[in-house]
């Protein structure tokens, strides 16, 4: 099989261990919400040091979620960041998810650090800006979806020449896009509600220090197919560019 036809994941983290029981990781769930032949799919796991191809020779690029942190700006974090500014270069495909927004938001130029208002959780109501109408991926969400979101970390400042196309009452950087080719949104189209539940239990001690409630936000969690449109169009969008 040619290289071109590939879609590379970039693994930067594994599930939270609760989530042990639950059939996959992070790669696994977005390959599948994407409707993406198993085949044509390469994982690599920049975290454990996995070689990283040639982006030129790769169809297009999906960075996953992460239990670490940007700011801990580990070397493998360097590599990977450097990696995808050059698929940037090239206009390869590159969608980044949580974790993955951020690394590439500060690859492309923008900050990262802890967001001032504290972990978002759960199910969040995801708003779309003006721009987004006209995005060749955000155009097919509806203005307003529910979302799931685990995050303490945000993009604090996009970077230069991005453009917002979401936002979040909690977190004012919930998608952007940079260049024409790539994109990156803070909450996961990859999850849904089962999945989500674990996360906010896995945030209980630090909600129940933010005088948060672990129960309202259980309770507070529904169904986000919406966001699941998203994955969708980026795999459209990755096909038609090979």
């Amino acid at each position: 099989m040619s290289a071109s036809g590939l879609l590379l994941i970039l693994k930067t983290g594994r599930k939270i261990p609760s989530l042990e029981g639950v059939p996959g990781d992070y790669e696994d769930w977005i390959a599948a919400g994407m409707g993406w032949d198993p085949h044509e799919v390469r994982v690599v796991d920049a975290a454990a040091g996995g070689e990283l191809p040639d982006a030129a020779g790769i169809a297009g690029i999906a960075i996953t979620g992460s239990g670490s942190m940007v700011t801990e700006q580990a070397p493998w974090m360097q590599c990977a960041s450097d990696w995808l500014v050059a698929a940037v270069r090239v206009k390869v495909p590159v969608l980044g998810i949580c974790f993955g927004h951020q690394l590439l938001a500060q690859a492309l130029g923008g900050a990262v650090d802890y967001n001032p208002a504290g972990v978002e959780v759960g199910t969040a109501t995801v708003t779309l800006t003006g721009a987004a109408a006209a995005d060749p991926l955000f155009s097919v969400l509806p203005a307003r979806l529910p979302a799931q979101v685990s995050h303490r970390q945000s993009v604090r400042a996009l970077p230069p020449g991005a453009t917002l196309l979401a936002h979040s009452a909690m977190e004012p950087h919930q998608g952007f896009a940079f260049g024409g080719h790539s994109w990156g949104v803070q909450f996961h189209p990859e999850f849904d509600e089962r999945i989500i539940a674990f996360f906010v239990d896995n945030y209980r001690a630090i909600l129940a220090e933010q005088g948060r409630s672990a129960e309202a936000l259980h309770a507070a969690i529904r169904p986000a197919p919406e966001s699941r449109l998203l994955l969708r169009r980026f795999a459209e969008i990755v096909r038609g560019s090979r």
